[in-house]
């Protein structure tokens, strides 16, 4: 099935039509996904009709962004090409059902973004919809938390490093990828554990948001802050945490609240939401900072 009829389909499945009477050669499990998409879409259609408003002789706004949130079992269904084709597949019917919606009128929201994200407290097959008005991300959920065991397996971006191609008739200097200063493993509760490399002796972690970077992001538990914390390597190969997020972490089963610094070594648990992590330390990282 190709792109465009797809998306035929998917809006006549928005309108209410029997999807099983619009594609009876797919397969049960494609299906399945389709209808998935097509439930959210909806959602989020509901949502961006529940928010539209137009002031009296002014243009229509709607949210400039909607926020997905899945269960881990289905984020873990969605990933790689399959989840940029289900945002991607989401942003082009959206944007034809805006148009319809909007119909001849005045829009001053000229786009608008699709992003998944993951809630752990939803079973598989659920979702939620939260429409965002300004260019920040949702604010920190502040509530009390219980004590959890910590899973042993310690996730993370890898930094992506780009080299220019050996040319011995170019006169460009070749300049070699730097060693990372340090290894931050890290891991959501229950899943395995992936390797950020550290190429500078302080980052900054947290869930980010367009208008605060932070050099590993950590999605999926609103109570962590958008900065929660600055991890820093010292000079005698420990290391120094401090909080900055309105809700505290921990450091080797201690707790550190907001505004608070605390040095720890190589290999301690830290535990930030629903995140694990530990600082590792190479031969090479020991070397350069000696």
């Amino acid at each position: 099935m190709g792109l465009k009829n797809l998306i035929g389909d998917f809006r006549k499945w928005l309108d209410g039509e029997d999807a099983a009477s619009l594609a009876p050669e797919a397969p049960p499990a494609r299906r399945e996904w389709e209808e998935f998409l097509v439930s959210v879409a909806r959602e989020v259609e509901t949502a961006m009709q529940r928010e539209m408003f137009t002031p009296p002789g002014g243009p229509t706004y709607i949210p400039r962004e909607y926020l997905v949130f899945l269960s881990k079992a289905d984020d873990s269904q969605w990933q790689g090409d399959k989840r940029e084709g289900l945002q991607r597949g989401l942003y082009h019917v959206l944007s034809e059902r805006a148009k319809e919606l909007i119909s001849d009128k005045d829009v001053q929201t000229k786009s608008f973004a699709i992003e998944l994200r993951v809630d752990g407290t939803l079973e598989k097959g659920q979702f939620r919809v939260q429409p965002v008005w300004d260019s920040t991300a949702p604010k920190t959920e502040v509530k009390p938390r219980q004590k959890v065991a910590a899973p042993t397996t310690p996730v993370a971006d890898p930094e992506e490093t780009i080299t220019a191609p050996l040319n011995t008739d170019s006169p460009a200097t070749l300049v070699r990828p730097r060693a990372p200063l340090f290894m931050l493993e890290f891991s959501r509760d229950g899943e395995a554990s992936e390797t950020f490399p550290c190429h500078k002796p302080q980052i900054s972690i947290g869930r980010g948001a367009k208008d605060i970077q932070v050099d590993l992001r950590l999605d999926g538990d609103l109570e962590i802050s958008r900065k929660q914390a600055t991890i820093e390597r010292l000079a005698d190969g420990r290391f120094a945490i401090t909080c900055e997020g309105r809700n505290a972490l921990e450091v080797a089963g201690r707790e550190v609240t907001q505004g608070d610094r605390v040095e720890f070594e190589v290999g301690e648990a830290v535990r930030v939401g629903i995140y694990r992590l530990r600082c590792q330390l190479q031969s090479s990282s020991v070397e350069q900072l000696s």
